[in-house]
């Protein structure tokens, strides 16, 4: 039972910090009143896709620590992207650190990079999981990098 109330944190500590995030960053949401790029998605995609990707995440790492793979290394690059990832609309929209937020995003995909050839090296699933975040944070160094051009 111990070991099933463990996994839940595990599981849902991604999404519930990007929740926290979220909250304290409402006020500071400038999404729709700058110069969109094209292929822009409408801003209620976004809690959408962080949450299935947050949720991603959190399986993953259940998985790598249900094998007993919870060593050092997994866990600091998994707690480090995430730490990485729960900044970067801090400096986007409370700080308004447009320019510097395109090279925070570039460190977590960098950060990402590591952490899927690592828990793929453990759990095949687990790295592939990752995936979608990954092309997520493409996606959205695209839309960091057109609104500091157009804005």
């Amino acid at each position: 039972m111990k070991e099933k109330i463990k996994n839940l944190g595990r599981l849902f500590f991604p999404l519930i910090l990007g929740g926290v995030v979220g909250i304290l960053i409402a006020n500071f949401m400038d999404y729709e009143t700058l110069k969109q790029p094209p292929f822009a998605p409408p801003s209620i995609l976004f809690p959408i896709v962080w949450t299935i990707l947050y949720l991603l995440m959190g399986v993953s790492y259940v998985i790598i620590t249900k094998q007993g793979k919870q060593n050092a290394d997994l866990q600091m690059i998994y707690y480090l992207q995430l730490f990485v990832n729960l900044f970067w609309p801090i400096f986007f929209f409370v700080l308004n650190w447009k320019l510097f937020s395109i090279f925070w995003i570039i460190l977590l995909i960098l950060l990402v990079l590591v952490m899927i050839r690592k828990f793929f090296k453990e759990n095949r699933v687990a790295g592939i999981l990752q995936i979608p975040y990954l092309l997520w944070l493409f996606f959205a160094t695209y839309l960091n990098i057109a609104i500091v051009i157009l804005n």
